[in-house]
């Protein structure tokens, strides 16, 4: 195997918190908490097996009921979300890791099967696809337009999940505005059809995102939150229109608050945007790129040309969930395990979640084989 000895595996900072190597693990919807959002042991588990990242952003967790986006994900809004959390926190930094926790809200990514409630969204435009519910896939509900007091009073639970989040000993948050969920349905427009101050002309469509930042760090301090965008991704049904100046915008809104990292999803160092959110942001830029093949090779390439480009730290998910051990095997060369895509979602328990071996307990193809052999009901 050949040793590596890029900028990858050297210290970096946040405000206020030391890291060991530039890599993070990305969050990861895995729907493996109870019913009602609170994380499970397995979780601890899952997250101890990777406490090697620089950093740990743990999967989405919603900040109320109505913001659920499928069955069986992370919630942080009762005492029992904080206890099973901090069940996790404490493992991890038992381990030598450090943990933020990404929070989200799904706006109209949500259905009555699973929260029992209507989504709520900046319009009432419909997801265009189906959503998975405990009953299965089902078509997209027409979601209710927020009113003035809803936007408030969803402003103040992203800050008091903020606040939980920190009794649950992580060291921060990241505000999810980014795949399609509540925040991005603001900033775009073909799901942001509002008049009033929320809406239209960019200045007010990147509103909303900015005061649940804004709220979140007066909260719990500006050092300790992180904000995820994805300039220009498509994922649930998205159309932003004027990415190139939503993107800019808000990061001169945001840019002088000293947030700890704002964390852009599926960057790619050659596109004008992103060029123009590094020129102007002047705190750490955490990178997710592009993957076209899971291969210790490509996520070098990939992560190095985002170094290069000015990112600081580089986000990844699909390669620390199928290697726990990945900041050792990349390090050093070696190949990385394949994804077992079937197991990625919906199908709960430890199969393709805490099973995947490290470098030290690697077994045979024959093996890797019959662990993938069963059928998913």
């Amino acid at each position: 195997m050949t040793q590596h000895t890029t900028a990858l595996f050297e210290p970096a900072r946040l405000p206020g918190l030391d890291l060991p190597n530039r890599l993070v693990m990305a969050p990861l919807t895995r729907n493996r908490a109870e019913a009602d959002g609170t994380p499970t042991p397995l979780m601890a588990t899952y997250y101890v097996q990777r406490a090697s990242a620089g950093l740990i952003i743990a999967e989405a967790s919603t900040p109320n009921a109505v913001g659920q986006t499928y069955p069986n994900i992370t919630a942080v809004h009762s005492p029992a979300h904080v206890a099973g959390w901090r069940r996790v926190t404490d493992a991890v930094r038992d381990a030598g890791g450090r943990m933020f926790l990404q929070l989200q809200h799904g706006g109209r990514v949500g259905h009555p099967a699973t929260s029992g409630l209507t989504p709520v969204a900046p319009s009432p435009v419909p997801l265009p696809e189906t959503i998975f519910t405990p009953e299965g896939h089902r078509s997209a509900v027409v979601p209710r337009e927020m009113t003035a007091e809803d936007i408030r009073t969803t402003i103040a639970d992203f800050a008091q999940a903020a606040r939980n989040a920190l009794d649950a000993g992580f060291e921060g948050v990241e505000v999810h505005s980014a795949n399609g969920h509540l925040l991005h349905q603001f900033l775009s427009r073909n799901t942001n059809l509002r008049t009033d101050g929320y809406g239209g002309p960019v200045a007010a469509r990147i509103r909303f995102t900015a005061e649940v930042t804004e709220a979140v760090a007066a909260e719990i301090g500006a050092e300790r939150v992180g904000l995820r965008a994805s300039p220009g991704h498509t994922v649930n049904g998205i159309e932003e229109g004027e990415t190139e100046e939503i993107y800019p915008a808000l990061v001169e809104r945001l840019g002088g608050l000293g947030l700890a990292y704002l964390h852009l999803g599926y960057a790619d160092p050659d596109t004008p945007v992103f060029r123009k959110v590094r020129a102007g942001w002047p705190g750490v830029i955490v990178a997710n790129p592009v993957l076209k093949e899971i291969s210790t090779d490509a996520v070098h390439r990939a992560s190095e040309a985002l170094l290069a480009a000015g990112a600081d730290l580089i986000a990844l998910g699909r390669p620390f969930l199928a290697n726990p051990d990945l900041v050792t095997r990349l390090r050093h060369g070696a190949p990385l395990n394949a994804m077992r895509d079937r197991y990625f979602m919906y199908v709960g328990g430890a199969t393709g979640y805490t099973d995947y071996p490290t470098l030290d307990a690697q077994p045979s193809s024959d093996s890797i084989v019959a662990l993938d052999g069963g059928r998913v009901a």
